[in-house]
């Protein structure tokens, strides 16, 4: 066995349990990890720079088959369910056991790396995986030590990556060949039969999501980006919302585009990249990230690409809608160099309303942000997802990050509004789907520009004062009048031909809201259920 590389220090492989491995790759450079990538045939260099890669049958993260470990430590604490499954200590030793017995001579790459960017609150992390590519994906996405770090590097929490290694499924007690499981006792992860790399990403953010609340940090599933006075914004969204491409504004300086914790210091980025969607990606609507996708040092995942002349074409779906790229933070113009910022001035709130009755900004009292907090509404489409038929499909994801919630939602909702009501933090909804009619029926997307301008507005603060109404669907308080938008926009029913379909598409959205919420109500207060959104009498 050689080792190749920095840092591999006083706390090796053996503190994981693995031995008699092949090489070990220890936090090599973008360059070298892109040489081996080509040369153990991993990916392929496309025109512009980029890395691109094939994550065969799984193109997106595997939620059923992710489990955390149920011992003393855990039992009162996670909120077992569908979401959260528990294994034991005993079945989780098992396939680390068969994992350490994978590695035996075979190849490694490990990465050496911080999650956090608040010194008070970073997780040192360490990522094992049989692939250099991965490693790659690891760096862009984590902090980064500084040389001088690595040399006695002990890491907080261990990601063991072995996506060649398969499961026997029930014969495992586990639900396929794929499996992710957390030990927080032992401070591993051990990820296999996967290729996909947010899994790697995500099961990182699952273990923020547990260990901050207890550290006074409230974990979110967000974007951030501060202005030109210092003052921050964040914004919660699930895939597909623009959560990504609203926080990338050239006017303002960008924190980071998915994970964030908000401490008693102000707000901080969890993570060192971006995995930015890039499917159908217009150069003319989102030039920052679409310059990514053709850049030295880029991970593209399953993106088409001419075998002749290595060009990309990213409006092809054909592996599928969930291409992405992953690339380091600053490759972003105006982007912050800490990570950091003081108390969000402004919490935005995005969905993707594919039934094309919500108002596409307006502003929320903290008792609405705390409903839409544990709501996390959005919808998905027909035709971008396998399984779906001809209507919208209601999504209810809460505090817009469910998968990765190991606590109650009700902790997550509750720090939050804690958080708005001492900090005196403005909140926003704001509907980036479709606007005159469901999609697909008449329904067009919501323009971007306009996005743009509400979003700007609302977070520079020249929408703070306008003029509102209520909104007699849903209770919203709709502005009147915004810039650089036309006012019939900013009413959701009169973009609609069909008045009467109108009215009743609310109605059968109102209902789904009531529907969804009745899970929460025993844990929040009488304030939070008389500005929630329920059928009318």
């Amino acid at each position: 066995m050689d080792i190749i590389g920095l840092g591999a220090g006083k706390h090796g492989l053996e503190n994981h349990g693995l031995f008699n491995t092949g090489d070990v790759y220890w936090n090599l450079s973008e360059p070298a990890l892109y040489e081996e990538a080509i040369q153990r045939g991993e990916g392929v260099l496309t025109r512009g720079g980029a890395l691109s890669v094939n994550t065969g049958v799984h193109t997106g993260r595997a939620p059923k088959d992710k489990f955390i470990v149920d011992s003393p430590l855990t039992h009162g604490e996670v909120d077992w369910g569908a979401v959260n499954k528990a294994i034991s200590p005993e079945q989780f030793d098992v396939m680390h056991g068969r994992m350490a017995a994978y590695y035996q001579d075979r190849d490694a790459f490990v990465l050496d790396c911080y999650a956090g960017a608040d010194p008070a609150h970073r997780l040192p992390v360490r990522v094992v995986t049989e692939n250099a590519w991965h490693k790659l994906f690891a760096r862009n996405m984590f902090i980064r030590p500084p040389v001088e770090d690595l040399e006695n590097f002990e890491p907080a929490f261990t990601v063991l990556h072995a996506p060649g290694l398969l499961s026997r499924g029930p014969e495992d007690q586990l639900n396929s060949e794929t499996f992710i499981l957390v030990n927080f006792d032992k401070r591993m992860i051990l990820i296999g039969g996967s290729w996909y790399a947010g899994e790697i990403k995500k099961s990182i953010f699952g273990v923020m999501n547990y260990l901050m609340p207890a550290a006074g940090v409230l974990p979110m599933h967000c974007s951030a980006n501060v202005g030109p006075k210092g003052d921050s914004a964040i914004f919660f969204g699930l895939s597909g919302t623009g959560k990504t491409t609203l926080s990338a504004d050239s006017s303002r300086m960008l924190i980071g585009d998915d994970e964030h914790g908000w401490s008693e210091n102000g707000i901080f980025n969890f993570e060192g990249g971006c995995y930015a969607k890039v499917i159908k990606l217009s150069p003319e609507a989102e030039p920052e990230i679409y310059a990514t996708t053709h850049r030295f040092g880029t991970v593209l995942e399953n993106v088409v690409y001419d075998d002749t002349n290595r060009g990309l074409d990213l409006d092809d779906g054909q592996f599928t809608e969930n291409t992405r790229a992953c690339y380091p933070l600053d490759f972003i113009p105006n982007t912050s160099e800490t990570g950091m910022a003081g108390h969000p001035d402004n919490i935005v709130m995005l969905t993707a309303d594919a039934f094309g009755v919500l108002p596409p900004i307006s502003k929320l009292t903290p008792e609405q942000a705390m409903y839409h907090f544990l709501s996390g509404y959005t919808a998905r489409v027909a035709g971008t997802e396998k399984g779906l038929g001809n209507d919208p499909q209601a999504t209810f994801s809460t505090c817009f990050g469910a998968p990765f919630m190991a606590r109650h939602p009700s902790v997550y909702g509750q720090m939050l509004r804690d958080r708005i009501a001492k900090h005196g933090s403005s909140c926003w909804l704001v509907n980036t789907g479709w606007s005159g009619g469901r999609a697909g029926s008449g329904g067009e997307r919501m323009a971007i520009k306009h996005t743009r301008a509400m979003v700007r507005a609302a977070v520079d603060g020249s929408l703070a004062a306008a003029p509102v109404r209520s909104d007699p669907n849903f209770g919203l308080l709709i502005p009147e009048t915004c810039p650089d938008v036309p006012n019939d926009v900013l009413e959701p029913r009169t973009t609609w031909s069909d008045k009467g379909g109108y009215d009743n598409t609310a109605a059968e959205l109102r209902g789904r809201f009531e529907e969804n919420f009745t899970q929460f109500e025993e844990f929040v207060d009488d304030k939070v259920k008389a500005a929630g959104i329920r059928r009318a009498a």
